[in-house]
């Protein structure tokens, strides 16, 4: 399951906005992240072309099945990151950026590691 750091974040912020709002617009990705409604529509049609979403006749985004378990396991190491990154005395506001970068980059024995860890002391 090769896929670029962009498009894991996009795919994840889908999956945040979905589970807020419950649908989800190239507009609402552009608004959250920062970014331009050009650079969103680029991304969305290279996602919809590699079958990792689906856009409705309402210009909704869907994520496909695939989409959506890259989203939830990307999803899944960014909140056990930034949580033991906290629970380490990091800063909330440091350990979500700090946590974002990571959860791209870590091998999954690693995170397994970790999730271990947070896990035993809970």
């Amino acid at each position: 399951m090769n896929i670029y750091e962009s498009a894991e974040n996009y795919l994840e912020t889908i999956l945040m906005l979905k589970n807020k709002f419950g649908t989800v617009r190239s507009i609402d990705i552009a608004n959250e992240l920062g970014f331009s409604k050009p650079s969103v529509s680029v991304a969305m049609k290279k996602l919809r072309e590699s079958g990792h979403i689906n856009v409705d006749s309402d210009g909704c985004i869907i994520l496909t099945e695939n989409g959506l378990t890259i989203a939830k396991s990307v999803y899944e190491r960014h909140t056990h990151i930034s949580s033991w990154l906290i629970a380490l005395g990091v800063d909330e506001k440091t350990a979500i950026e700090d946590a974002c970068r990571i959860e791209h980059v870590i091998s999954q024995q690693t995170f397994e590691k970790i999730r271990e860890h947070i896990n035993k002391k809970h």
